[in-house]
C-alpha cells in the first residue's frame, strides 16, 4: 500500500474520531473499531500519564497500572516533548 494511501486512511479515522461528541458514542465506535486488549493498553496509558503528571514515581505507576516499563518510557516522553496528553491531561 502507498503510503499517501494510507495517509488518507489515517486522516479520515481522525475525522471520524474528531466527529465523537460524548463518552458513549466513543465507547461505541472503540469498541467497534478495537479489541477489548487494545482499549485496556489505551486506557492504561492514559491513566498512567495522568499519574505520571500528579508526580507519581515510575514504580508507583507501574504498580497501580501493571504497565511495562517500556511503554510507560513512552507515555513519559510523549508527555514531556509530546502535544497530545499535555492538551488533555
Amino acid at each position: 500500500m502507498k503510503a499517501d494511501h494510507m495517509n488518507e486512511m489515517i486522516a479520515k479515522l481522525y475525522l471520524a474520531i474528531s466527529k465523537l461528541s460524548t463518552p458513549e458514542e466513543c465507547r461505541l465506535f472503540f469498541q467497534d473499531l478495537c479489541t477489548n486488549k487494545e482499549i485496556e493498553q489505551m486506557a492504561q496509558r492514559v491513566e498512567s500519564a495522568i499519574l505520571l503528571k500528579q508526580g507519581m514515581t515510575y514504580n508507583q505507576v507501574i504498580e497501580q497500572t501493571n504497565i511495562s516499563s517500556a511503554t510507560l518510557s513512552r507515555v513519559s516522553r510523549a508527555l514531556q516533548y509530546g502535544e497530545g496528553y499535555k492538551k488533555y491531561i
